[in-house]
C-alpha cells in the first residue's frame, strides 16, 4: 500500500456497485444509427463538430472476484458506413474491454490468453507489483498461449488500465483497440459519499482517436499517423451520455497514441479532481480545464444539480492555441485521409472538439448531492526524505529524428538505471527543445516536486505514475522503490505517446537488494 494515514470511525458502504447484467462479458455492439459527411464528401458515421447525430456511449461490462480471464483476439467493429474495422478487443469485446473490479489487499490470479496471431504483453498499468508480474516488453505472451501472473493489490482506491507493452507493437495493438479499465476499492474510499454506481453516476471514460483509411481500417502510420480524426469515447464515434440530475464521476483516461487533451465542458462550469494516478488527493480541486497526457488519469466529480431535466452539455477538449510543443497542436486542420495534407495532420489538430454529448436525466435515488470537504490525508516523500538523486535527459529528435534517453536509445540488454531497494530517489527529467512528452515510470508512484516552467498544478498534486514535461523544460518527481527487488527483472520507464515509446524512448531500471 502507498504511504496514506487516515483515522476511520467506520467503513461504509460497499465500494462500487454494478447495477444490471455487466458483470458478465457479454458483447453489446453499438448501432450506427446516423451518417454524416467530411469536407471531402466522404460519408462517415459521425462526425466530431456540428453534428446533431450522436450514438451512445459504450459502458464496458465488469468483471470481479480474485480470479480474472482475459482473451485478447482480433474483432471487428462498425464505425462508419460501408465495411466494418478490424479491431482487437478482450473477452469478445469489440474495442477495448472488460473493466476489472479488485479490492486493496487481494492476492488476484491473472490468466491472459493471446488468440493473436502476433505475441503480445499485458501491462497493469500503475500497479506497485513484482518486475516479473509487470507485463512490460519482457513478459511475452506468444500466440495460442496464456500468461498466469499472481500478485497482491497494494495500490490505493483509483483508475488505473491494462494495456499490451509489447516493444515495437505497442502503438499498434494499442490503436487496434486493446486496453482495458482497472477500478481499485478500498476503505477510505468506499467510506467517502462518492457516486460509484457503476454506468450510472459513475462512469469510465477513455479518450482516443483514430484515422480511418478509404477501406474503412485503422491508419497505422507511426511516422506520420499518431493523431486520429474523430474522437471515440470508449470507442464510441460521437458519443453520448444520459447522467442523472446530481453530482456525477468520470473516472477518465487519456488513451491516445499522442495527443494531450485540454479538458473542460462547453458552458465551462467548474468541475473538481478528486483523483490523480495513483488515487484520492486530499481534497477536491476546482478547476474549469485539466490537462491530460496520453496515460494520465483523474477522476472528476461535475455537478449537474442545477441542470434542468432536459438540458445538455458537452465535454471537450479545448486544444486550440497551445504552445508549440504541445501534442496535437501541430499544423492547421487537414482532410481525412488519403487526401493531401502535413505529416502529424489531423482534423482534430489545433481545434477545440467535442468528446461526450451529456444529456440531464431525473436524479435517481440516494443521489450524491454535496461535495466532499477532504477525502484523505496522503504523506508525499520530499526532498528531506531523498537518499540519492539522478538526472535524466530526453535526447534527440532533431531533424525528424526519434527520441531516447540520455542518447541511448531502448535496448532489451541494456540497465539504463540501478537503484536501491528502499531508496528514496530525486529524478530530475530534463526535456530538450524539440516537443513535449508524457513520461510514465513503472513500479512506483511518485510525487511531482516541482517544474520548471510554472508551479505544480493543483490537480496534478497526489500521487502520480505519468506526467506531462513540456519542450524545454524539467520536471523533478520523488518516490520511494519499496518492496521488491530482483538483480536481472527490470522495471520500464518512457515516453508513454506509444509511438515515441516504440521508435526508442523507453528505459530500464532494475531495483537491487
Amino acid at each position: 500500500m502507498l504511504p496514506r494515514v487516515r483515522s476511520l470511525i467506520a467503513v461504509v458502504g460497499a465500494g462500487i456497485l454494478v447495477v444490471g447484467t455487466a458483470m458478465s462479458c457479454s458483447t453489446s455492439a453499438n448501432t450506427l444509427t446516423n451518417t454524416s459527411t467530411n469536407t471531402n464528401g466522404t460519408t462517415n458515421g459521425g462526425t466530431n463538430a456540428g453534428s446533431s447525430a450522436y450514438n451512445d456511449l459504450r459502458i464496458p461490462p465488469t468483471l470481479q472476484g480474485t480470479s480474472f480471464n482475459l482473451t485478447l483476439a482480433r474483432t471487428t467493429k462498425q464505425f462508419r458506413s460501408g465495411a466494418a474495422t478490424d479491431t482487437y478487443g478482450y473477452n469478445g469485446e469489440q474495442f477495448w474491454g472488460p473493466t476489472l473490479i479488485l479490492n486493496q489487499g487481494d492476492s488476484v490470479q491473472m490468466n491472459v490468453s493471446n488468440a493473436l496471431t502476433d505475441t503480445t504483453t499485458v501491462h497493469w498499468h500503475g500497479f506497485h507489483i513484482p518486475a516479473t508480474m509487470d507485463g512490460g516488453p519482457h513478459q511475452t505472451i506468444a500466440p495460442t498461449t496464456t500468461w498466469r501472473p499472481t500478485f497482491r493489490v497494494r495500490n490505493n482506491a483509483g483508475t488505473y488500465w491494462y494495456h499490451p507493452h509489447l516493444h515495437g507493437k505497442t502503438y499498434d495493438q494499442l490503436t487496434m483497440g486493446a486496453g482495458g479499465f482497472i477500478i481499485i476499492k478500498d476503505p477510505i474510499e468506499s467510506a467517502l459519499q462518492l457516486p460509484r454506481t457503476y454506468g450510472t453516476d459513475d462512469i469510465p471514460l477513455v479518450m482516443t482517436s483514430r484515422r480511418f483509411l478509404s477501406s474503412n481500417q485503422f491508419s497505422k502510420n507511426i511516422v506520420i499517423d499518431n493523431y486520429g480524426d474523430y474522437m471515440l469515447a470508449n470507442g464510441t464515434m460521437n458519443a453520448q451520455v444520459s447522467l442523472p440530475k446530481q453530482y456525477v464521476r468520470l473516472r477518465m483516461l487519456n488513451g491516445e497514441m499522442e495527443r494531450a487533451l485540454n479538458l473542460g465542458f462547453s458552458d465551462n462550469r467548474t468541475f473538481y479532481v478528486i483523483t490523480n494516478d495513483g488515487g484520492l488527493i486530499d481534497a477536491p480541486v476546482g478547476v474549469t480545464r485539466v490537462r491530460m497526457l496520453p496515460g494520465e488519469r483523474v477522476e472528476i466529480l461535475v455537478n449537474l444539480g442545477s441542470d434542468a431535466v432536459g438540458a445538455s452539455l458537452d465535454l471537450k477538449a479545448f486544444n486550440s492555441g497551445q504552445t508549440f510543443g504541445f501534442p496535437g497542436n501541430e499544423g492547421n486542420p487537414v482532410t481525412p485521409s488519403g487526401n493531401a495534407g502535413p505529416i502529424n495532420g489531423s482534423l482534430l489538430n489545433n481545434t477545440d472538439f467535442p468528446i461526450l454529448h451529456i444529456n440531464v436525466t431525473a436524479a435517481t435515488a440516494g443521489a450524491i448531492t454535496t461535495l466532499p470537504g477532504s477525502l484523505t490525508t496522503n504523506r508525499y516523500w520530499t526532498l528531506a526524505d531523498v537518499t540519492n538523486s539522478r538526472t535524466i535527459n530526453i535526447t534527440g529528435g532533431q531533424a525528424g529524428g526519434n527520441f531516447s534517453f540520455d542518447n541511448v536509445f531502448f535496448d532489451h540488454g541494456y540497465i539504463n538505471q540501478t537503484i536501491k531497494l528502499n531508496a528514496v530517489e530525486k529524478w530530475t527529467i530534463v526535456n530538450n527543445q524539440i516537443f513535449g512528452h508524457s513520461i510514465h515510470l513503472h513500479d512506483i508512484q511518485f510525487k511531482i516536486i516541482s517544474r520548471s516552467g510554472g508551479p505544480v498544478e493543483a490537480y496534478e498534486s497526489g500521487w502520480k505514475d505519468t506526467f506531462y514535461i513540456p519542450r524545454g523544460e524539467s520536471v523533478v518527481v520523488v518516490a520511494k522503490f519499496t518492496d521488491f527487488a530482483s538483480s536481472t527483472d527490470t522495471f520500464m520507464f518512457h515516453c508513454h505517446m506509444s509511438n515515441h515509446e516504440d521508435l526508442g524512448l523507453m528505459g530500464q531500471f532494475l531495483v537491487v537488494p
